[in-house]
């Protein structure tokens, strides 16, 4: 259980998405926060920082890559680790993401025997 101690916010406005996200990672041993939107994230971040976001790009009203610009300039937050997710494997998402200041880039559907390698890996990277 490298995860114990690691709070991981899970943004995404789909709540399948949400549950098993947030299932694997948390028999994982991980704390985990969800957000359906970009408004409830920045409340729980302002509250309880994690360690972690994993952020859904394509959000209702604020995107992700809009939250994600603000919380990297901002010194309070710029140092937490976040990861977008995104069905939209397009050419140049991850690109994008990487511009809006994400450290990494997981696509939809999500591997769940995969996912807690790579959350492990990107803390491990950050760390």
């Amino acid at each position: 259980m490298n995860g114990a101690t690691a709070t991981i916010l899970v943004v995404d406005d789909n709540s399948t998405n949400r549950k098993l996200v947030s299932d694997v990672l948390g028999f994982d041993g991980y704390r985990i926060l969800q957000a359906g939107d970009a408004e409830v994230a920045q409340e729980i971040i302002r509250s309880t920082p994690p360690d972690l976001i994993l952020m859904d790009i394509a959000l209702p009203g604020m995107d992700g890559l809009t939250l994600t610009r603000q919380l990297k300039a901002d010194e309070s937050t710029s140092h937490i680790i976040i990861v977008a997710l995104t069905a939209f494997a397009m050419k140049g998402d991850d690109a994008k993401a990487r511009e809006a200041g994400c450290d990494g880039y997981i696509t939809k559907p999500i591997d769940t025997r995969t996912l807690p390698d790579s959350v492990a890996a990107y803390l491990r990277g950050k760390s």
